[in-house]
This record gives structure tokens, C-alpha cells and sequence, in this order.
């Protein structure tokens, strides 16, 4: 509901002009906009899975844009998109920027980003508009997400009087111009709670727990990469790794990554399967016959402060699962 309010603000301040994310965007952007009746083209990704920007400048040029979407995190692979790029482009080609931030946007507290991400996030608040969605890293349920305007007169966009409500401000409200009108308010009050307990404050304890997170991740991926058996496709941007186990076939891989997904389950280490370009992995994949364009992979969300001390049993229960599923691979060949 955030991203639908964002765009369709955009659409009113650019009428008749196109949406522009990456394709590793979150599907909800393509979705909302056929809902609005908005046109919408996705552009390729780079090999960190971030928004090609060369193809970004050069799809602007064109004059039709009227929003870009940098996402901050993409929900996939955890690739912050460049957005000091993307902002230098707006000045010349006068869009909109809208950052989806609901998976990334807390990270702008942690102070143990690589340079690139930090550099996008120092710059977060001169988007025109930003949606954060604190069911992911804010420890909230579902429900609890919410869209910031930079300019706060975009309510005038859907401002509408009420007959039977009163308000107790002359100001504009929220029960007057969002989308959805009226609201519970118990999301809100959790949220306030939250972080009445857990202030939102660079170095705070809450902070921490994100850069544990991160640390986790940074560990696990350097595990990774020291083990033969297994293929990285770029280090962890926020807390979101990505692998897959070596074969020499990718297809041969993305069937291993299923098994090796079930293993794991087994042990109680519940990883993710995504679907994924193989030029992620095109630095990475050795001798491995390239017979597909897409790699299925294994993605585990270090997003917990406690994964950081959780890493060695981790890695163990991974590498049983994995060595138990090649093994029988490898027993199955030999019997052909």
C-alpha cells in the first residue's frame, strides 16, 4: 500500500509518464502500476545486482520518465541500487525518484556498510519519496508500512472531506489523505513502542543488531568462498547472502541447490531458493557450462543479531547437508 501510494502521487505530479525500476525491483511496482494504469519498464541489472545505470542513462534521455525507483535493498539479494548516480541524472533529466527502502531503508543506522551502500544511503533523504516497511527489520507484524513524502503538500493530491468525521488540527491528516482513510492504530503504537525501547540512533543497541547482522553475513560469505564446493556471486551489500553449490552444469547446480535446500531443512537450517541471472555469478563459475540463463541458488537472510554467534553451527549443519547430497550425487554417477 506505500509503493501504491508513492506511484500514484508520481503519476499525479507526472501525468502521463513512466515508471522506471530494476529488474531485481520487488514484483509490487510492475503489479501497482498495471493496477494505476501507469506504464512501467523494468532495466537490466548489473553483475552486482544493482540498476544498470549506463541503461539508465540512456533510457532517461528519451524525456517519457517520469519516476525512477532505486531500491535499497533488494529483497533477492540485498544489492543497494547507486543512488548518488541516480540523483545526478534527475538533475538533468528532471524525474522523480521514489526509494523503496522497506527491505534496506533501516541499514541507514549501521556503521558497517561497504562504501558504495553507504555512500546511497547518505544521500537517502533527497528522494522525492521513500517507503519503509518495519515488518522486516523494525520488528513489527505485517501492516505496519508506511510512505514519506518529501514534499509534504502531495496530500493535496487526494485530500477529501468527511461529512461525519472532525479532526482536532487544521493540518492535513491522515484520516483525510491517505488511501485507505481510515486506519487501526494499533501498528502505529507498536511501532512507537519499539522504538521508545529501541531508539533509532546510530551506534544504539538497536543498530548494533543490525551491523550483527551484517557481520554475519560477511562471515558466512567468507566461508563460503573458501570452500571448493561452493560458488559466491558478490559479497552481501546489507545481510542477504546468495551461493550455489559447484557442478558442471549450471543446470546440474540449480538441481543440487534444491537438494541440498531439503537437506538442510532437515537439520533444522532453513535457507531460501531464488531464481537468479547466472551473470551474477559470471566472475565465479569456473569451467561450469553456462546451459542456462538463470541459476537456482540457496539465499540465507542473516537478519537476526544472534546469527552472528550462530555462524559456526550454521556452517556446520550446511556443509553436512551439502557433503550428504553431493555424496549421493556423486554415488549416483558412478553407478551409471
Amino acid at each position: 500500500m506505500a509503493n501504491l501510494e508513492a506511484l500514484w502521487v508520481a503519476s499525479q505530479v507526472q501525468p502521463g509518464k513512466k515508471i522506471l525500476a530494476s529488474e531485481q525491483a520487488h514484483y509490487t511496482h510492475k503489479r501497482i502500476s498495471a493496477v494505476l494504469q501507469l506504464q512501467f519498464e523494468s532495466l537490466a541489472c548489473n553483475a552486482l545486482g544493482r540498476m544498470d545505470m549506463s541503461a539508465l542513462a540512456t533510457r532517461v534521455a528519451r524525456g517519457d520518465v517520469g519516476t525512477v525507483v532505486a531500491t535499497m535493498g533488494t529483497t533477492a539479494t540485498g544489492s543497494v541500487d547507486s543512488l548518488s548516480e541516480i540523483l545526478a541524472l534527475r538533475e538533468e533529466h528532471g524525474f522523480r525518484v521514489h526509494a523503496d527502502a522497506a527491505y534496506g531503508g533501516y541499514f541507514a543506522l549501521a556503521g558497517n556498510l561497504g562504501e558504495e551502500a553507504s555512500r546511497s544511503f547518505a544521500r537517502i533523504g533527497e528522494v522525492d519519496s521513500i517507503v519503509i516497511d518495519p515488518h522486516k527489520h523494525g520488528l513489527q507484524p505485517y501492516g505496519c508500512g508506511c510512505v514519506l513524502f518529501r514534499d509534504p503538500t502531495a496530500g493535496r493530491f487526494y485530500k477529501h472531506d468527511s461529512p461525519y468525521t472532525y479532526f482536532s488540527s487544521a493540518e492535513l491528516h491522515l484520516g483525510e489523505i491517505s488511501l485507505e482513510c481510515s486506519r487501526p492504530g494499533a501498528a502505529a503504537a507498536a511501532l512507537w513502542t519499539t522504538q521508545r525501547l529501541l531508539p533509532l540512533v546510530r551506534g544504539g543497541e538497536f543498530a548494533r543488531g543490525l551491523e550483527n547482522g551484517r557481520a554475519a553475513a560477511l562471515a558466512f560469505y567468507e566461508r563460503l568462498e573458501k570452500d571448493e564446493r561452493f560458488a559466491t556471486a558478490f559479497a552481501p551489500e546489507l545481510d542477504i547472502v546468495i551461493f550455489a553449490p559447484r557442478a558442471k552444469k549450471v543446470s546440474e547446480a540449480s538441481t543440487l541447490s534444491r537438494r541440498i535446500f531439503d537437506a538442510a531443512a532437515k537439520r533444522n537450517l532453513h535457507l531460501a531458493v531464488a531464481e537468479l541471472p547466472t551473470e551474477f555469478w559470471a566472475a565465479n563459475l569456473g569451467s561450469m557450462q553456462r546451459d542456462r540463463e538463470t541459476i537456482t541458488c540457496l539465499r540465507s537472510v542473516l537478519m537476526k543479531p544472534e546469527h552472528l554467534e550462530w555462524i559456526p553451527r550454521i556452517w556446520d549443519e550446511l556443509s553436512a547437508a551439502t557433503s550428504e547430497v553431493l555424496g549421493a550425487a556423486g554415488a549416483s554417477r558412478s553407478a551409471r
